[in-house]
């Protein structure tokens, strides 16, 4: 890419202090733009016999990556499980920097055990509130909070397990939504000089994977290696781009070619 006119722009990262969310927010600021590092500053205790898959980290992570980042970035607290959480997300943001250029639904919800046979109300709630409610409500805020005449990128992070993937009902499920809602308003908020696009990780490393479950992991990619956050963070980023400009609606999998 010879010229992102990402520069100068500012860039809402949800879930960015830590694994891809950091080599999102570094890739944006090494196009010269601002970036406001989103995180959870204290997760509320998994309920009996559940797991958190996604480990938070700490508000000084963020603020370390911020400092790092440079460009003006900076560190925002926020609570996407919230009914309030993202519009209060959005309006920090703005009071800030003064407007959202680029919106990266990038935060996610994912619990253990997730099968069809621990299935409850509770957990799909859990999923849907951080996976599918939250990017909705902060695309929402996003476009009612810009200037008349301004454009807006949006890329949500989804999976391939929203295709298919045993074992992540809600998971999967959930971040399938987030798909439909990638091309519902892309299509209502084309007009507006909106864009919304998606990104479908395949299996990425970011610590998930260990030492005995590389090869059998690798084994599944027909590129033949997991993905790395860099891998992600580079599709994220041309989505955002000019060389985007015409491009909407699109689910783009960086898997490898895992899941086709």
């Amino acid at each position: 890419m010879i010229d992102t006119r990402l520069a100068g722009r500012t860039v809402l990262v949800t879930g960015g202090s830590g694994n891809v969310g950091a080599a999102i927010s570094r890739a944006f600021a090494a196009e010269g733009a601002r970036v406001a590092v989103h995180y959870l500053a204290q997760d509320s205790p998994a309920p009996e016999h559940v797991e958190w898959a996604h480990i938070t980290p700490a508000s000084s992570a963020a603020a370390e990556l911020a400092a790092e980042l440079g460009n003006g970035s900076f560190a925002v607290s926020a609570d996407l499980a919230e009914p309030d959480g993202p519009r209060r997300l959005v309006q920090a943001v703005v009071e800030q920097a003064g407007s959202v250029d680029v919106l990266v639904n990038n935060a996610a919800h994912c619990e253990l055990p997730d099968s069809v046979d621990s299935l409850t109300a509770g957990s799909l709630e859990r999923h849907y509130r951080v996976n599918a409610i939250a990017p909705a409500v902060l695309i929402t805020e996003a476009v009612r909070t810009r200037s008349e005449g301004e454009q807006l990128s949006v890329v949500n992070i989804t999976t391939d397990a929203a295709r298919a993937f045993p074992g992540q009902t809600g998971y999967g499920t959930s971040k399938a939504a987030l798909e439909a809602l990638t091309r519902s308003m892309a299509l209502d908020l084309a007009a507006r000089g909106v864009r919304v696009n998606a990104v479908a990780p395949g299996p990425v490393q970011t610590g998930w994977i260990g030492a005995e479950e590389i090869d059998a992991v690798t084994a599944i990619v027909p590129m033949g290696r997991v993905g790395e956050p860099d891998d992600i963070a580079d599709a994220v980023v041309f989505l955002a781009s000019h060389q985007a400009r015409w491009i909407t609606g699109q689910v783009l999998q960086v898997a490898g070619g895992h899941a086709l």
